[in-house]
């Protein structure tokens, strides 16, 4: 039988992202901003927002859901990697986008625990997938209702407002309106090695009986740094794509290890629960299963060592070389004199009129 279908199988490749931004990645140059960086992955996350959401919306494929959520937390991420190269209006969008985030995720969850369930009974005999049908109308329910509470959401006023101010942020991209004038080559390196740290304390705190927030953690951790590599790319070179390899890797072993213990925590809720009505013949298979989700708990948890040490290896440390020679070239073209900010654009950025922009191709992004 095939391992658990986690939230990242099935995702685009790669070099579905490298397409997407090669228009930004080939305009990098000694005086490009972060600002300006920023304000153009905003664009194009927003774009890919309004590609996603209408097949979010309808529900048929859960992928349009999957990238929907994506998104959300790549703007997120693009707000609190620039929180000092972009405007005060852009920050406060970051607590709406949290709660998108956390909306999308309790709908996203249900699709991937669904799936879960279609690849573990695939491998049953026929007789015994019958018992899986309480349980399967039981989950489906639950998603009903959560996609549901997300459709609310997604219609509030606060998330539409929050959309309209990353349109405008959008519109001084395209306009080449930077708000800071902080060269990315100065802040974009500065950014990654602070982040690998960040990772690096992470790991380093775990311990073979860890909690899973400690776990969460450091795949929260892992994150960030891929987004903060990946939002330079264009600038790093090659070392950036080997050290992306291997972060996507350890990613992937994190990212089942949640997924495997959620789906046993929702499964012993279910059983817990003296009113779910399930026969015991399902509550006989939800046993199995959980069995299963703790099974790939634990491999996930042996392999993580191995992964990290690819991470932190010689792939990080040839990356650490180009971001110093970026750092050095920055400092040398500047003279060693820091950057002074530039005038800011908060009044435009806040204005409730919203201007048409228009947006790019959307791809698909990586998880």
């Amino acid at each position: 039988m095939k391992g658990p279908l986690s939230a990242r199988q099935g995702e685009p490749a790669a070099a579905g992202v490298a397409v997407a931004r090669a228009g930004l990645l080939s305009a990098f140059d000694i005086g490009t901003t972060a600002s300006e960086v920023a304000l153009v992955e905003l664009r194009r996350l927003l774009a890919a927002w309004h590609a996603h959401e209408p097949g979010a919306r309808l529900g048929h494929d859960p992928e349009a859901l999957h990238q929907l959520r994506v998104t959300a937390r790549r703007i997120d991420a693009t707000l609190g990697l620039f929180k000092h190269q972009l405007p005060i209006a852009l920050l406060h969008a970051r607590k709406t986008a949290k709660t998108v985030l956390r909306t999308l995720g309790a709908a996203r969850d249900l699709d991937v625990q669904l799936a879960e369930l279609a690849r573990y009974c695939a491998g049953l005999p026929e007789h015994e997938r019958a018992a899986a049908e309480p349980l399967k109308a039981r989950l489906e329910a639950e998603r009903a209702r959560a996609r549901a509470r997300m459709v609310r959401a997604l219609d509030s006023e606060r998330t539409r407002r929050w959309l309209e101010t990353l349109s405008l942020a959008s519109a001084q991209a395209l306009a080449g309106n930077g708000t800071f004038a902080d060269r990315a080559m100065v802040v974009m390196p500065e950014r990654v090695r602070c982040r690998f740290r960040k990772l690096r304390k992470s790991v380093r705190r775990l311990r073979t009986k860890s909690s899973m927030e400690d776990y969460h953690a450091v795949r929260r951790r892992a994150k960030q740094l891929r987004y903060a590599i990946e939002s330079g790319a264009g600038m790093f070179g090659k070392p950036a794509d080997e050290t992306l390899k291997a972060l996507r890797r350890l990613q992937d072993k994190l990212g089942a290890h949640q997924d495997a213990y959620m789906s046993g925590n929702r499964l012993a809720a279910l059983a817990a629960d003296r009113a779910n009505g399930l026969p015991p013949a399902t509550l006989f298979l939800m046993g199995r299963l959980a069995e299963h989700h703790a099974r790939t708990t634990a491999e996930a948890r042996k392999t993580l060592t191995g992964s990290w040490r690819k991470v932190r290896g010689k792939r990080w440390r040839a990356l650490r070389t180009k971001l110093g020679e970026l750092s050095d070239t920055a400092r040398e073209a500047n003279n060693g004199a820091p950057a002074q900010p530039a005038h800011t654009h908060d009044a435009a950025i806040a204005a409730t009129s919203q201007e048409h922009v228009p947006e790019p191709e959307p791809r698909p992004i990586k998880h």
